[in-house]
């Protein structure tokens, strides 16, 4: 922050108006939606590259479905066989109003019951989704944004570009640890994008960032053992407020069915 000196000449200067009121402050605007179960089908599947796939399902349980933001989950709930339904936190892709269509990413890494499923999932296999409970709406009119996380983020890193409009900027930074799980990012807006294959490197490139000048928005999200790191050097090596940041783990090494929000 730069200060005003004192001066001859600058005291010989017409006096300014003072302002009328504190400088406007942005606020993320957190809203929360009625919680329901909606029973949905799968319409189709889609491969995102070898490593992920896309199931887009349909149903008039969606009529009234609300996704207000990029960083939104709901609850993904599936019959495994077993006595109770399995359930996981997904990040809505893509949702189609008119259509009454709701895109999820699924990825394929290894063997679990929801990629199994998702392996297998067939046009007109039932599901349930649940939430999202609420929405963290982040304008879009900031300086700056950075994107960060691993490829649990990429859904929501791939659809907040497609949001941002002409105009806008983004710095995003991706760790996907095979190289063929890189994505085009199509957006109106300018973006800055890295990608790294492991957890050190994104790290560090985190932490060398220059960020630009302004007032800027920092979102990231990924494992749960490094997003404590990430929030640190978003906060205290950025020196970024916090109400201007947010940081979540998406997952957690071990555990099947995991989400905690970090910042604040």
């Amino acid at each position: 922050m730069r200060f005003p000196t004192s001066s001859p000449a600058l005291a010989a200067a017409p006096a300014q108006p003072a302002p009328t009121g504190p400088a406007p402050v942005r606020r993320v605007q957190r809203v929360r939606h009625e919680l329901r179960r909606r029973d949905v089908q799968v319409l189709r599947s889609e491969a995102v590259g070898p490593n992920f796939l896309s199931l887009t399902f349909g149903g008039e349980s969606l009529s009234d479905f609300v996704s207000d933001s990029f960083d939104d989950h709901v609850k993904f709930m599936f019959d495994a066989g077993g006595d109770e339904m399995v359930r996981r936190d997904y990040t809505p892709r893509r949702f189609d109003r008119a259509a009454r269509e709701l895109t999820l990413e699924f990825a394929l890494h290894g063997h679990g019951a929801a990629s199994d499923w998702a392996r297998q999932a067939a046009p007109g296999a039932p599901a349930v989704i649940g939430g999202p409970r609420g929405s963290m709406i982040i304008p879009a009119d900031y300086d700056w944004h950075l994107l960060a996380g691993d490829a649990s983020a990429l859904p929501a890193i791939h659809r907040r570009l497609e949001e941002l409009p002409a105009g806008a900027r983004a710095i995003v930074l991706v760790q996907v640890p095979h190289a063929d799980d890189r994505r085009a990012m199509h957006s109106a807006a300018d973006v800055q994008l890295q990608w790294v294959h492991d957890d050190v490197a994104w790290l560090r490139a985190l932490a060398d960032l220059e960020l630009p000048a302004g007032d800027g928005f920092a979102w990231c999200a990924g494992e749960a053992r490094l997003m404590p790191q990430a929030r640190e050097i978003v906060l205290q090596g950025h020196g970024i407020a916090r109400e201007s940041a947010r940081v979540a783990a998406y997952w957690k090494q071990g555990a099947s069915d995991f989400h905690e929000r970090l910042e604040g």
